[in-house]
């Protein structure tokens, strides 16, 4: 038995925290949020999150950070823009074994993945990537999922792996963290625009070619910064790309259809919570600037979610670009 933390009482923090305590391990979950926790402790539910799902009454709620000393794994499960600040409380913590990110975006300020800010602010600790297609919601119902654990060091990679992986929660290994935090990263976007294909009910075939060409973009951008190819053909790429493009569970593709009814932007916003996808877009047009490479579809949805600029015209304009071949010599370049 180990004993693992995990930093956010969200609905994956939750979910992965139940699916860690269902194979013995000792947990601890820890939030900022005095009111968050003391509603945890008295009913054992989320009931805005994860409602109708017990949690067991072995993991303990804390809103102390010093209570997560001594962990063999611990566990960063806030929303993209918290990683930082997240990790910088984690340095009064003496010994907090391996970290693992389970959050996906992209840095808007520095252009990091989550892997790197982490690794930023603490650079002695050894990191993880736990990713992968999965709604917390189905995770926390023992829905049968599969994830990556993917590190630079294998080894860290392989004791996540271990500590994770049940009959109900399959987990590979990969090294290529890059690749593996991009899916996760940018996926969140083709989502969006998914949503507004069906909330103009556009129609299945609209919905395929954007998710096809999206993972193109994606596996450009990837290939550009140094990612293998292959990972975008996996469960972080391709599969990660399948469940929140299509899922009714999908925060992104539910504010995209908003978007796509003729929502604004900022009551959308505000009606969903939090959209990964709509902050990764902004970091995203800026990596496309840096690499100079095309990714006409993250670059439309940047322009309809912070430059006004209309779902239908940013429709007909990727339908009306020049033609070219669909796979040539310079695919990923």
């Amino acid at each position: 038995m180990s004993k693992i933390s995990v930093l956010g009482a969200g609905g994956w923090g939750l979910a992965l925290s139940m699916s860690v305590a269902r194979n013995g391990h000792s947990v601890t979950v820890w939030s900022p949020f005095e009111n968050e926790v003391s509603a945890l402790c008295e009913k054992r539910e989320s009931e805005r999150l994860l409602p109708g799902v017990r949690i067991p009454d072995e993991i303990r709620f804390t809103t102390n950070l010093s209570e997560i000393e001594g962990s063999e794994i611990t566990v960063i499960a806030t929303p993209s823009i918290a990683v930082r600040e997240t990790a910088k409380r984690l340095k009064n913590i003496a010994d907090c074994g391996i970290i693992v990110n389970v959050s996906k975006g992209i840095e808007y300020d520095t252009l990091y993945t989550l892997a790197q800010v982490i690794e930023d602010e603490l650079p002695e600790k050894t990191v993880v990537v736990l990713s992968g297609p999965s709604h917390a919601e189905e995770v926390a119902r023992l829905v049968e999922t599969s994830l990556v654990a993917t590190s630079k060091n294998l080894e860290a990679a392989e004791t996540v792996q271990k500590a994770f992986a049940s009959d109900k929660l399959r987990v590979y290994t990969n090294v290529d963290v890059t690749g593996v935090e991009l899916g996760g990263a940018f996926k969140n976007i083709i989502a969006i625009a998914a949503g507004i294909c069906d909330g103009l009910e556009l129609g299945d075939n609209t919905r395929a070619a954007l998710m096809t060409r999206g993972l193109t973009e994606m596996a450009r951008l990837g290939v550009k910064m140094g990612a293998n190819e292959k990972t975008f053909a996996g469960l972080t790429g391709m599969g990660d790309l399948i469940v929140t493009c299509t899922s009714r569970h999908s925060r992104n593709h539910r504010f995209g259809e908003m978007l796509g009814k003729g929502v604004p932007v900022p009551e959308a916003l505000s009606a969903v919570g939090t959209v990964e996808g709509y902050y990764a877009a902004a970091a995203a047009h800026r990596l496309q600037e840096k690499y100079g490479i095309e990714m006409p579809i993250i670059e439309q949805s940047y322009l309809v979610m912070y430059k006004n600029k209309s779902v239908v015209d940013a429709v007909r304009d990727l339908m009306t670009r020049p033609s070219h071949g669909e796979i040539d010599d310079n695919w990923l370049q």
